[in-house]
């Protein structure tokens, strides 16, 4: 039997075996959009039933059909991952698929050191000869019938670039020999560029590969790419294709990967360096938005209730709450990668204070962490935006990872400050700046709801003279533009449309302002141009945030090309962020703040990261903490039952006049807590699993008509019996 035939005879089966218990997989309820997964490599077991909607089934391996049967068993959406730039290739590298190793197509460093991501798992330079090779995986997938393939993580590290194969690419791409990336600007630019433009290349022949393939099958498998942001990947040092990828038309979109690993990088603000998570992950999610938004793809986030390092379960915890208040703060974005490798979360074991051995996940937080999950089934998009003054925006290029390694002529950008420069002393002050991909400027949305835009080319360059053309036109219509940089960093004069092909100006800003038939100059400089205003200031947006008290100058700058230029309002400064998406309250209350008030909710509220699940009558969040909250319904309102929150999945809620039931599913080994809304009074509240009893608790609060029920997870389910 083919493994086509297989798979489509597995998903007749479940389709009946679902009819008849009454409960269909979660990839089969009639009209469910499917918007939660997550990601293993490993086959279906109880401990890590996770009940999203979809499982990424990473690595093709020779046992694929196994695990992927596995979980189509359990209801699942079976779709498949595997990396780009690096996995378990070794046939490849070692001669088994074409007859000769390929150790030319390994990323080396200067001193000819590999670049791996494993004791045996190199990072590749994506030469035609792999990208045959990755075909032949990818369409080991589509043979199986799965509905969509994500193809992670497509990065070049900066400090590569010494290969054999990316020698013979450059001089393909370029048409002259190969310049050591260290021994110029120029060299480090066009290096970067063109690993920029191979892992474009490789996505926009595999992505129409797929497509191809799939459609000769009789479906069309969608294609996805899980990427870090740009900021991220700049701060590391990596190269990746990220925003041009939107407008392929293979593409159906990302997953945007921000967790703890990389939102805790450190910054400065202030002049003090440090980690600022909720602050760097909330502008990581908008940078990925960003790319996504004027193209219409899709785009899931990401958030790891731990990291890849070992940390301590109380600094995971801390730093998941930070991320994934984040991550909901963009209320057009309801598709969400739940959890990355749940196998780690549930059996792993990391640190404990006061405790010699590691530990596994306390019970408390694996409930917490499912609360937090299984509302992400039902997380609704939302036309309300997250508080504080709307319009103030920095421009994002992808050259921005161009420039970051090595460094020439003493030129430093410490932790990325050219750009947290600009971003940090408004985000600090609780205005939610945007951010906006320079890449993207040809869409006409791109720019709609900016009033004032912070530009500097001291840590990027515009990546041709039409970004300069929309920037114009913008600014005539009545934008107001705001340039910070000394532009003198040694970037400037690297060999680009701006110098070349009959134009010769000596900086990218310079073309910019004959543009608009404005004076370059090296003062300060406030210019109208038709009918909006453009200010040059001759410093790099790094020192506003090297030294303490830096920025004043610049947020007086703001507020007055806000107010007074662009008319915009009044630009209002404040310590915290909230967010109402449907019943759900989203906040976060900055530190290193003038303002060091907590926020004050007014409830009736549930705490949604309280694995109790508390009623309260109001939440103080305070300097540098988090919420995430559940308003109750009026009393008015309260005549539906209805699950507000709970630590499983739901399945077959039937309400009654007199009785109201439903079935749970959530990893094994786990505690659920969860509060329902009913009409009245419960009478008998009966909990079973395969018709026996179950040990269960309930209490009952009168004044917001909500039951508070806790008992035993099981994966195979348990059965919930509510009597009115």
């Amino acid at each position: 039997m083919s493994s086509w035939t297989f798979r489509r005879k597995i998903s007749q089966v479940l389709w009946c075996v679902g009819g008849l218990l009454g409960q269909p997989a979660a990839a089969q309820v009639a009209g469910k959009a499917e918007t939660t997964s997550f990601q293993i490599d490993q086959p279906w077991s109880a401990a890590v039933d996770v009940r999203s909607d979809i499982v990424m089934l990473y690595g093709i391996g020779d046992d694929f059909q196994t695990r992927a049967a596995s979980w189509l068993g359990k209801g699942y959406n079976v779709q498949f991952m595997t990396g780009i730039a690096w996995g378990n290739y070794q046939p490849y590298f070692e001669g088994k698929f074409d007859g000769r190793p390929h150790p030319e197509d390994i990323q080396l460093e200067r001193n000819g050191t590999r670049i791996m991501h494993g004791p045996t798992v190199p990072y590749v330079v994506p030469s035609q000869h792999y990208l045959d090779y990755m075909k032949t995986q990818v369409k080991r997938a589509i043979d199986f019938g799965v509905t969509a393939i994500y193809l992670e993580e497509p990065e070049f590290w900066a400090r590569g670039g010494y290969s054999e194969t990316f020698k013979k690419e450059w001089q393909d791409y370029y048409h002259f020999p190969w310049m050591p990336q260290h021994e110029s600007p120029e060299a480090t630019y066009l290096s970067s560029k063109l690993k920029y433009q191979l892992y474009f290349r490789a996505l926009k022949e595999l992505f129409s590969y797929i497509k191809t393939c799939s459609e000769s099958k009789g479906q069309r498998v969608k294609c996805f790419v899980p990427t870090h942001s740009l900021l991220n990947y700049s701060a590391w040092e990596i190269v990746s294709p990220e925003a041009s990828l939107a407008a392929l038309p293979g593409m159906d979109g990302y997953i945007a990967q921000v967790w703890t690993g990389t939102a805790r990088v450190p910054n400065y603000f202030n002049g003090v360096k440090k980690e600022r998570v909720f602050e760097n992950a909330f502008l990581e999610y908008s940078s990925v938005l960003s790319m996504t938004a004027p193209t219409k793809k899709t785009v899931y986030f990401l958030t790891d209730p731990i990291e890849d390092g070992v940390r301590s379960w109380d600094d995971y915890k801390k730093n998941y709450e930070a991320t994934f208040t984040a991550e909901l703060m963009f209320p057009t974005v309801n598709h969400f990668e739940v959890m990355p490798w749940p196998n780690r979360i549930y059996l792993g074991k990391f640190p404990v204070e006061g405790k010699a051995e590691p530990q596994p996940i306390a019970p408390a937080y694996a409930t917490q962490m499912q609360v937090m999950i299984n509302a992400l089934n039902t997380m609704p998009k939302a036309a309300s935006q997250v508080s504080g003054s709307k319009g103030v925006a920095v421009l994002l290029g992808n050259s921005m990872m161009f420039q970051r390694f090595p460094t020439h002529q003493g030129y430093e950008d410490p932790q990325l400050s050219n750009f947290y420069g600009l971003a940090l002393p408004l985000f600090k002050r609780g205005v939610p700046v945007d951010l906006v991909h320079m890449e993207n400027l040809g869409y006409p949305e791109a720019l709609a709801q900016t009033k004032v835009l912070l530009v500097s080319y001291a840590n990027m360059k515009p990546t041709s003279a039409l970004v300069h053309e929309k920037l114009a036109a913008w600014v005539k219509a009545g934008g107001v533009l705001v340039y910070y940089g000394k532009d003198a960093d040694p970037f400037q004069q690297v060999k680009e449309w701006w110098n070349t092909g009959g134009l010769h100006y000596a900086t990218p800003l310079a073309h910019l302002l004959q543009l608009m038939q404005l004076p370059a100059s090296q003062q300060d400089a406030a210019y109208a141009y038709g009918k909006g205003k453009v200010y040059i200031t001759k410093t790099d947006p790094k020192e506003l945030v090297l030294q303490p008290q830096a920025d004043q100058p610049f947020i007086k700058q703001v507020q007055q090309a806000y107010e007074r230029d662009a008319r915009a309002g009044k630009l209002l400064f404040k310590n915290s962020y909230r967010l109402d998406r449907g019943p759900y309250t989203l906040a976060a209350v900055l530190d290193e703040n003038e303002d060091q008030q907590p926020l004050v909710i007014q409830g009736p509220l549930l705490d949604l990261y309280d694995p109790e699940l508390p009623v309260l009558q109001s939440k103080s969040v305070a300097p540098n903490k988090q919420a995430f909250l559940y308003r109750l319904p009026a009393p008015t309102e309260r005549k539906l039952p209805k699950v507000l929150a709970a630590a499983c999945r739901v399945y077959d809620f039937n309400a009654q006049p007199t009785s109201v039931s439903f079935a749970t599913k959530s990893p094994a080994n786990t505690n659920n807590v969860m509060r329902l809304l009913l009409p009245s009074k419960p009478g008998k509240v009966a909990v079973t699993r395969s018709g026996t009893a179950e040990p269960a608790t309930h209490a009952w609060d009168a004044q917001t008509n909500t039951l508070l029920l806790k008992f035993r997870n099981y994966s195979e389910g348990v059965d919930v019996k509510i009597n009115l």
